[in-house]
């Protein structure tokens, strides 16, 4: 038997969050569909776009944290990305070892090939959904993210 939450707004989140686990789910799966043609996971095809689309050139540490993903499980995907020939290390002005990963030429065409794929399924997806209720979902998705951050980051100092 399971004990419910006491606030309706709990019971709300907890629905979204078992929804979104569900989504998310569905989502790596149908991204790893569309990207497999390039012999791209979502995995890699996420870690690609994170390059591709950063201001400057960043280390795996940062390209972690923006992704909210872990260093380690990072830093295995670029290294399988590098041994591809999809990226590469180049030096960081402002650290000796934790150097600048880099799309390569080859990276650049695969990013780009993704998306080719990616959006037209994108925008059949989207059909039939207005643009303001996609927008007020990435805005509670925004906000839960920076108080789960936040909550990290609390029990980081607690430790």
């Amino acid at each position: 038997m399971t004990t419910p939450v006491s606030t309706p707004e709990a019971q709300a989140l907890t629905d979204l969050l078992l929804t979104m686990f569900r989504a998310n789910n569905l989502t790596l799966a149908w991204g790893d569909r569309i990207v497999s043609p390039l012999g791209l996971t979502s995995a890699r095809w996420q870690i690609l776009g994170a390059i591709a689309l950063a201001d400057r050139s960043q280390p795996v540490a940062w390209l972690a944290r923006d992704l909210g993903a872990s260093r380690q499980n990072v830093q295995r995907i670029v290294n399988d990305l590098m041994g591809e020939g999809l990226v590469a290390f180049e030096p960081n002005p402002h650290h000796k070892r934790a150097q600048l990963v880099v799309l390569t030429p080859k990276g650049r065409q695969t990013y780009e090939a993704a998306l080719g794929l990616y959006n037209p399924l994108v925008e059949a997806l989207a059909e039939g959904v207005p643009a303001k209720d996609i927008q007020t979902a990435q805005r509670v998705l925004s906000a839960l993210r920076a108080k789960l951050k936040a909550f990290s980051i609390e029990d980081e100092r607690q430790s």
